[in-house]
């Protein structure tokens, strides 16, 4: 909670949120006793979960109301799913790895979080059938914010998502307009792993 607040994060509902969410129980077995420290902690297929300052930062800039339809890629070990929930109307949260999403629906389970609908599946795709969404925050890494994204955002609905290669980006925060997708402002230079799939990079490339 230090970390995050010296992070400069000032919107009291998502410090609230991350008040209320033990990361403890979203982290693997073997990383609880580091669950409270700022850095991201590997949950397997070669992923990490995002560190707390991060999320925070990405989230607070995203702003979901408490009555918006939000969409998630990238559900890991569900952490960030908890914060989203605790702030927003609904979750839809998309992850590629069945495992890691059976993983995450335990730990909201555990927590009683049920206004979130988890899927397995190419995130880059985003969730047509339950489109359109107020906001999509995207946690992983790609050169560009794959057009199914934008397609499924509303006019005037934000998104956020790491720009770059994987490794070394800039996290954007976006709004879609009636001519397209503009970039608003860049939120921080961040490290994180890479979006797979149809329209992110080559899934063969992960560690299965």
């Amino acid at each position: 909670m230090r970390a995050v607040r010296a992070a400069g994060i000032r919107d009291g509902r998502v410090l609230e949120a991350v008040r209320a969410t033990p990361r403890a129980g979203f982290v693997p077995a073997g990383w609880v006793g580091a669950a409270y420290e700022d850095m991201p902690v590997p949950i397997g297929h070669g992923q990490v979960t995002t560190q707390p300052s991060l999320l925070a930062r990405m989230i607070e800039a995203l702003g979901p109301g408490g009555d918006e339809h939000v969409l998630e890629v990238g559900t890991g070990l569900g952490f960030q799913t908890a914060l989203l929930a605790r702030l927003a109307g609904d979750v839809v949260s998309v992850e590629l790895w069945a495992d890691l999403t059976e993983e995450a629906r335990g730990n909201l389970a555990a927590l009683g979080i049920g206004n979130v609908e988890l899927r397995t599946g190419d995130g880059g795709e985003g969730v047509p059938d339950l489109a359109p969404f107020d906001a999509v925050i995207v946690s992983a890494a790609f050169p560009e914010v794959p057009p199914p994204l934008v397609e499924q955002l509303r006019l005037g609905g934000r998104l956020v998502q790491p720009i770059g290669p994987g490794g070394q980006e800039d996290v954007v925060l976006f709004r879609r307009t009636a001519a397209g997708l503009a970039p608003l402002r860049v939120l921080t230079p961040a490290c994180f792993v890479r979006l797979h799939g149809r329209y992110g990079f080559p899934s063969d490339d992960t560690d299965a």
